[in-house]
This record gives structure tokens, C-alpha cells and sequence, in this order.
């Protein structure tokens, strides 16, 4: 039996199908990996071509686009395999790249998701946006990533080459115990997409489960092939499923003082953008911010349940959080000029 589910999200994706799939098909070990497409309810030739040109990768076709995070839950309860892989389909894997990760998982238990080094397949020598070398949260829930700091991405020098404990690893390629996945209470399906695994990742950390990079296996990410980065639905994603991850995962005793300075510093960022006459993402995140306030109604019995169970976890203070305090990324960065991880 093979231990491995490599599970790809496609809608109406022919051409990164063409352009990405070759690699893992070529590169996943076939005794140890199955390679799953789950089809978003595509509209274009994808079937047909995963039909005709990749008759060894295992298709779940869906009736219609369920988001991220839904369609990933649904491969994943289909999938009949130890370990899960969620790979994006504009990744680049390199040979050997799911041994290193499928070894240190097997030998460390208390593992729940590990992700490999993810570098940019537009320019190889440098770290890629969607999570680089593995993520922490700054006091206020901000993500940033060794090898990335907002919108500065530092070159490979090496600097992150010893597998390391993170606060949340990728959902660009993240492998995840299965049922460990399930007893974290998979991927929140209120999200749709985007920060989704961050969320995950919090909560696997909260029963107990560490995260780790594992740099010994590297992709090529392109990245934003589904939705752009300058794209006003992803402003609104990542500004709203930020306030609802807060929101579920922060103790009692700190939700309302880290929402509040949330609100503020995002009311900041939309009046940035309104200045700059980027009137669209200035709307993003009000509607961000007026859609998460009507959802926090929807999850509050998640969170309520969560805590009843007593899942408490000081907010960005895990036992190997990289640094002593907390502290304020965007003072770090705006401020100081502290664009580099080391520099923190």
C-alpha cells in the first residue's frame, strides 16, 4: 500500500497541468506516492487532457468549484493514505522531493505538517511568497516567513537549510498527517481560500503537534497563477480570513484587545490605499472586514467548543517561537527597516 496522497486542485487549469504536473509525475516516487488531480468542476479541456496525457494520475472530478479549502477536505476523506501532500498546481518539484519530508514525519510522531523549501520558479535563486522557508504570526497576526518579510524576499544563500520548528507551514505543498489533519478538524471551509493553512497549522499547534520545514526537499512555486497578487478578492481573503482566524484561535483573554488593534492598523491600510487612489483594495478590505463580522456569528461555536476543550496557547508565544517577546512586524519593518528574518 502506498503511504503517500500527492493531491492537486485543478480548475480550468490545462495549461499548468501541461506546464507543472510533468514534474511530479516524473519526480514523486511511484512506490511510495499516488498522484491525485482534484478537478474543480473545470469547464475547459483539463479532464480530457489528464485523461489522454496523464493516464497514471488518479482524478477526482468535482460538479462544481468548492473553493480551497472544501475541495481539499473532500480529496482528502477520499484519499486512502497515511500521509497527504496538498500541492498547488503552479509547483515545480525537484527529484527525491517527498523522501526527506515522508522520513522526518515517520520518525518524529509528534509532527503534524511539514512543508519542504519553497523557492520562486520565476527566479530559482530566490525564496517564493507563499511561505519560503516557513511562517510565524507577529502580536497582531501579521504572517511573514524566513525568506520573506511583506514584500521583501531574500536570495538561497543556505541560511535555512537545518529542518526548523515554525508556527505554520505553506498550503503551496504541505504535508499533513491524515489523521492528524481530521482531528484538527481539517481546513475551515468558511475560509474558501487563502490563509487556510495557517489556521490549520494554529490549531494542530494547539493539540500539541509541532511544524517543521524541512529544507532537504525544495520546489518552484510560480505563484499567484489562480488569483493575482494585486487582485482586490485576494485583498479581501487575506484581510477577512485573518480577523476570523484570530477570532477562533486567540484565548478569551486576548481576543478582544488583538481584534481591536487589528481593526485599527486595517483601517490604516484601507485609508493607504484610498490615498493612493487604489479605490478597489480600499473596498476589499471593507467588505473584508463587514463579511467577517457577519461569519464570526457562524464560528463562534467552534470556538467556544475549542476552548472548552481547553486548547489555550499564548498568542505568538509557542515554546520555540523564534524569539523571547513578541513584537509588532510592521514596526520591525516600516520603522526599523528590519526586511530580512535574521535582522528581527
Amino acid at each position: 500500500m502506498k503511504k503517500v496522497s500527492v493531491i492537486i486542485l485543478n480548475w480550468n487549469g490545462t495549461k499548468l497541468l501541461r506546464e507543472y504536473l510533468p514534474s511530479v509525475v516524473r519526480y514523486s516516487d511511484q512506490n511510495i506516492a499516488e498522484i491525485i488531480v482534484a478537478d474543480n468542476g473545470s469547464t475547459d479541456e483539463s479532464l480530457q487532457v489528464l485523461k489522454t496525457e496523464f493516464p497514471e494520475v488518479r482524478v477526482m472530478p468535482f460538479c462544481q468549484n468548492h473553493g480551497f479549502a472544501r475541495a481539499y477536505n473532500l480529496a482528502i476523506a477520499l484519499a486512502d493514505t497515511d500521509y497527504c501532500i496538498l500541492l498547488n498546481d503552479d509547483v515545480r518539484v525537484t527529484p527525491g522531493w517527498i523522501k526527506p519530508m515522508l522520513d522526518y514525519m515517520e520518525g518524529h510522531p509528534n509532527v503534524g505538517a511539514v512543508q519542504p523549501k519553497i523557492l520562486s520558479d520565476r527566479e530559482k535563486i530566490m525564496f517564493e511568497y507563499a511561505g519560503a522557508a516557513g511562517g510565524f504570526l507577529d502580536k497582531n497576526g501579521y504572517p511573514f516567513c524566513r525568506g520573506r518579510i511583506f514584500g521583501s524576499i531574500e536570495p538561497d544563500n543556505g541560511q535555512y537549510d537545518k529542518p526548523t520548528k515554525v508556527m505554520w507551514a505553506s498550503g503551496a505543498c504541505l504535508m499533513v498527517k491524515r489523521n492528524t489533519f481530521f482531528k484538527a478538524g481539517s481546513l475551515d471551509e468558511n475560509f474558501f481560500a487563502h490563509m487556510e493553512e495557517i489556521d490549520l497549522c494554529w490549531r494542530m499547534r494547539r493539540l500539541g503537534y509541532d511544524i517543521v520545514c524541512i529544507p532537504e526537499s525544495k520546489v518552484y512555486h510560480y505563484g499567484g497563477a489562480s488569483l493575482a497578487m494585486g487582485n482586490p478578492q485576494k485583498t479581501k481573503l487575506n484581510f477577512r480570513n485573518s480577523l476570523l482566524m484570530l477570532y477562533k484561535n486567540l484565548p478569551a483573554e486576548q481576543r478582544r484587545s488583538k481584534l481591536f488593534v487589528r481593526h485599527m492598523l486595517d483601517s490604516a491600510a484601507a485609508l493607504n490605499f484610498l490615498i493612493h487612489g487604489k479605490f478597489k483594495h480600499f473596498g476589499a478590505i471593507c467588505k473584508a472586514h463587514s463579511e467577517a463580522d457577519k461569519m464570526i456569528k457562524t464560528i463562534y461555536s467552534f470556538r467556544n467548543e475549542s476552548h472548552r476543550k481547553g486548547y489555550k496557547l499564548r498568542f505568538a508565544q509557542a515554546p520555540y517561537h523564534f524569539r523571547e517577546e513578541s513584537f509588532n512586524i510592521l514596526w520591525k519593518y516600516y520603522v526599523r527597516g528590519k526586511n530580512c528574518y535574521a535582522d528581527l
